[in-house]
Formats: C-alpha cells, structure tokens, sequence
C-alpha cells in the first residue's frame, strides 16, 4: 500500500468525521420524527384532536350555538363516572358515548356528585378521591370525543350517591349541625360552606387528560344545580327559594360560561295560579317546598328543566289516561317558557316503567313519540321548547344499574328508530335551508 501524504490524511480524516456527523444528524433526526410520531399516536396521555366545540349559549327561549338554534335530543346514563372509575368496566363509558353518538343524540346527563359512598367522590366534607376525579375526566373526555355534550347534576336531593342526606350526617357527626333532619342541607350555614367547597372545587378542576378546567371546557353543556330539589318542611317555598338564589349566584361568579338549570320536576307551587296549579298531578305536589315559576325566574338560571313520570304520579290510572296528559304538562310548562319565563324548557328525564300492569313495549313507542312531537312542533315555530333527556339508556351487562325505566335502545328497533328520528328532526330544523349540506353528517 503506497504511504499517504500527512496533509493527504488530515484531509481524509475530516472527511470521514465530516461524513459520520451528516449520518449522525440524519440518524438523530429520523429518531425525533419517530418519537414525535410516537407520542401523538402512541399509548401517552396527550389527547387526540377533539372535534372542535363551542359553548352552547341561550338568546331568550333559545339556546344556540355557532349561531344557530341548538336542540336537546338527550339521554341519561347516571352512572358515568361511577364506572369509568375501574378498568374493567371503562369500557361501557366508551360503548355508550359511541352509542349515543350514532343516534345523533347532542347531550347526556349524568351525576357530577357521589358524596361519603362507593366510589365517593367527594369522601368527606372538601376531601376528594383524586382516583375519581380522574374518572370524572375522562367521562368529560371521552364525550368530547365523541361529539357529545353533558348537562352534569351537582347534588342529589335523593340519598342515592349521598345527596343532601350525606351533606346533614357530615355537619350533624362533626358537632356544627343545627339539626339532623335533611331539610338543614338548604339552611344550615355550616352545609352551605360545604355545598360552596364542592361548587368550587368541581368548577376549578383541571382535567388530566385534555388540561382544560371543567369551567372552560364547552364539552359540558350545563350544570344541574340539585336532582329533584324539595324542601317539604317549609311548604311556602322560601327556603328553598332563598337557597337556589344564594347557590346559583355563587356557581355563577365562579363559571360565567356555562348554563344553569336547577333540576326542577316542574310541580307548581303556592305563587302560581290557579290553572297552574291545576296541571300538577295532585294537590300534594304543590305542598313540596319547590315552585316551578318562582324558582325558575331566577336570574342565574339560564332554563327551566321539568321531570315526567306519569306511572309513578298516577299510579292508579290506565296507560290511555297517561299518555292523555303527556300535552297537559308539556304545553303548561312550554307556554310558561314562551310567555312566563323567556326562558327554554328542556324535560331532564321522562321515561315510562315496565312494572305498570298493563304494560305493553308499544306503549313506550306511542309515550316517546307523543312528547318528542310536542317538542318538534315547539322547535319549528321557533318556541321554548328546547329538547328532552331519555331516562335512562344503557349498554348490555348491566342489569345491576337498571331499573324498571332503563333500556338498551339498539335492542329494541321501534324504539332506536324514534330516537334517530328526532335526532334527524331536530338538526333538519337547526340547519334549516342549509340541512341538505349536513345531513349526511348525521346518517339521516
């Protein structure tokens, strides 16, 4: 081998490292493009693109979003966040979301509470399980995901999932309670700071997932003050007046994005008149402490939310004569949206039990088909009557969270069938002259 000149070498030397160093970035870069790859699609916790989404506003007995008229075609499955807690039933939170979805359903209500119970969400008074709090964030998630809103409830006025009763056993076990009875939760102050911690807590958390605090976040479409609200031991209503107007107000200087519904059932108190309160079921229910006009006209609440459940307030009464109410309560409360409030009128829950002994499955087609005519009509002349929530759908399996209302609606075609109607109805009315561009969005 012939000997090389010294100058000959150096060069060759810079040469070759000159050439490793071009491998070298050409390596280095490849292996960031894989690891940016990686970590968009690969198993981390950066959250894929969601479908971009607005806050659902009201303009009078409207809502609207980017726009246009928004319209409630809903459904309740309570249970979210109680079963995204545990790997092996996340699934079903995932199942029914995709579900609600291919039915063109826009909202789900579901609890945003568990207080002092299982999967406790709340443990104690301003304890939190961080555990569940990661489950609520996913709930949130996953509906974004999938295109769908959630009108989450903050309290329940009913002891399941703790409720108010939970509120009392904490003030009354910690020696601050002025009385164990379930009624201080709307008058006690000790519980009142309580109720305001959780308000707080809940309206300023920041979810793991997307990091957008839920008070941001245009996934919820409202909050739900309380489920089912009663005061029974002051019949005049004024508690329970007194203490949606000091909550509300409070949501409201945390969270000025969202809605606020209370989570009425509709009854009509001891302020309305006479042909009001004619339209409750009985004369008991205007003895129950809520007030549907008084509590409704309050300014923090953006819409009034109403309950149906003919079977259970008329239970000696045949299906015909049920479903002859079903426009007695409907137009009452739409009208008083229309007229009374200026405010839209959404029906939380409605659902019909299969316990009745005459129950027929057709009977349930005939009862959703009645309201959910109601409320298209409502919709196309532009009036209060804003949507309507199924109690309650679930996924299959899940025998132990079902009750006598619940179904699993892809089982039953009549009834898929009416749902995926309205969903269609609804966004024909919502787009209006521009509904041919969209429809196929919607399977329609």
């Amino acid at each position: 081998m012939p000997t090389q000149h010294p100058q000959q070498q150096q060069h060759k030397l810079q040469h070759r490292r000159g050439t490793m160093k071009g491998r070298l970035y050409h390596v280095v870069g490849l292996a960031i493009c894989v690891a940016f790859i990686y970590m968009s699609f690969g198993d981390f916790k950066i959250q894929p693109a969601r479908p971009k989404m607005g806050f659902v506003e009201r303009n009078g007995t409207q809502f609207f979003l980017d726009g246009r008229p928004f319209y409630v075609n809903g459904w309740n499955s309570y249970w979210l966040m109680d079963q995204a807690v545990d790997d092996f039933s996340r699934p079903r939170v995932r199942a029914m979301f995709k579900a609600g979805s291919n039915m063109g359903l826009t909202v789900c209500r579901t609890w945003g509470f568990n207080d002092g119970t299982y999967h406790a969400l709340q443990v104690s008074p301003g304890r939190f399980d961080e555990r569940v709090f990661r489950a609520l964030d996913l709930v949130i998630a996953e509906a974004g995901k999938n295109g769908i809103r959630l009108l989450l409830s903050l309290v329940n006025n009913l002891a399941p999932y703790g409720g108010k009763n939970q509120y009392v056993k904490w003030a009354w076990d910690e020696g601050v309670g002025l009385s164990p009875a379930n009624d201080s939760f709307f008058f006690d102050p000790s519980i009142r700071i309580y109720f305001k911690t959780y308000l707080k807590t809940v309206l300023t958390r920041k979810n793991h997932i997307t990091g957008i605090e839920y008070r941001d976040d245009p996934t919820i479409f409202a909050w739900e003050l309380i489920n089912e609200p009663q005061c029974t031991s002051d019949p005049t209503g004024d508690t329970l007046q007194e203490w949606i107007e000091e909550m509300a107000g409070y949501l409201k200087s945390i969270d000025k994005k969202h809605l606020l519904t209370l989570g009425h059932e509709g009854f009509y108190g001891p302020t309305s008149p006479p042909e009001k309160l004619s339209v409750n079921p009985s004369e008991y229910e205007s003895t129950l402490g809520a007030d549907f006009i008084r509590n409704s006209k309050i300014s923090a609440i953006d819409f009034g939310s109403i309950h149906f459940y003919p079977d259970q307030w008329m239970t000696d009464q045949p299906f015909s004569e049920k479903l002859k109410y079903v426009p007695k309560w409907m137009d009452s409360h739409i009208d008083d949206g229309d007229r009374e409030l200026g405010k839209p009128i959404v029906v939380t829950e409605f659902g019909l039990s299969n316990l009745n002994k005459d129950f027929d499955h057709s009977h349930r087609d005939a009862f959703y088909k009645a309201i959910y005519d109601i409320f298209y009509e409502s919709a196309k002349k532009g009036g209060a009557g804003a949507g309507t929530f199924v109690w309650q759908l679930l996924v299959g399996g899940m025998e132990e969270y079902n009750d006598d209302f619940g179904i699993v609606a892809w089982e039953m075609p009549s009834l898929y069938g009416l749902i995926k109607e309205q969903s269609c109805r609804l966004a024909e009315v919502r787009y209006g002259k521009s509904w041919a561009r969209f429809r196929s969005q919607f399977n329609c």
